[in-house]
């Protein structure tokens, strides 16, 4: 029935968030000649979000080519990493998935070419960029960590933690922040933190995707 209201409106464009994985692929096969751009599907993917990290990264550190990105936190739920791992991969950065064994999938590092890291702290040294992601609590079926108070004493990012490696790196978090469990105040609101920009970035960014499809389908 949705779909039909959809038809029924004859739109251009749908921008559809859904909590199915795939839901975005299966609406295109019903509305062939509609351009849908995919706000999120389950635990699949967030493309634009990928978009607009990449932009960040590329606005701070000038390019993304050799650039080492670690994202850290629930991989296993979250639509933003794969979509960063396949942009970032695909421009030439290096990428790692860092947190707890229960929250990383078995295997990812075969399957797309990442390293795994179980040590926040070498993670962190080792790289240029840390995305933290947020605990996905209400898409979790199990319990797959202790408490929240343990997840961020173990793999929380925090001040101390940043001023034990001796090194800077560019911080990012897609938002919205679980503060004081994946990431602390003082480095979320810090000099190092990207996290605003990403945000203003993200109106630039989807604002041209839907002005090359709009632009596109005129010119079809």
């Amino acid at each position: 029935d949705t779909v039909n209201n959809i038809l029924a409106m004859k739109v251009d464009m749908v921008v559809m968030r859904h909590s199915a994985s795939g839901a975005a692929h299966f609406l295109q096969q019903h509305l062939p000649d509609t351009a849908i751009v995919n706000a999120g599907d389950g635990t699949n993917e967030h493309p634009t979000q990928a978009l607009l990290d990449a932009f960040s990264i590329q606005e701070k550190a000038g390019t993304l080519e050799g650039k080492k990105v670690v994202l850290i936190g629930d991989i296993m739920h979250s639509r933003v990493a794969l979509s960063n791992i396949y942009l970032l991969k695909k421009m030439g950065a290096e990428v790692m998935v860092a947190g707890p064994p229960t929250l990383i999938p078995k295997y990812i590092a075969e399957a797309l070419g990442v390293i795994v890291e179980y040590d926040i702290k070498k993670a962190l040294q080792w790289c240029d960029v840390a995305n933290v992601l947020r605990i996905q609590l209400e898409r979790q079926k199990k319990v797959l960590f202790s408490t929240l108070r343990e997840y961020n004493l173990a793999y929380g990012v925090t001040r101390k933690l940043l001023d034990s490696i001796h090194k800077e790196i560019i911080i990012m978090h897609p938002g919205p922040i679980n503060r004081g469990v994946e990431i602390d105040s003082d480095v979320a609101d810090s000099s190092n933190s990207i996290i605003l920009q990403q945000v203003e970035n993200g109106v630039a960014v989807r604002m041209a995707v839907l002005y090359l499809l709009a632009e596109r389908r005129v010119n079809n």
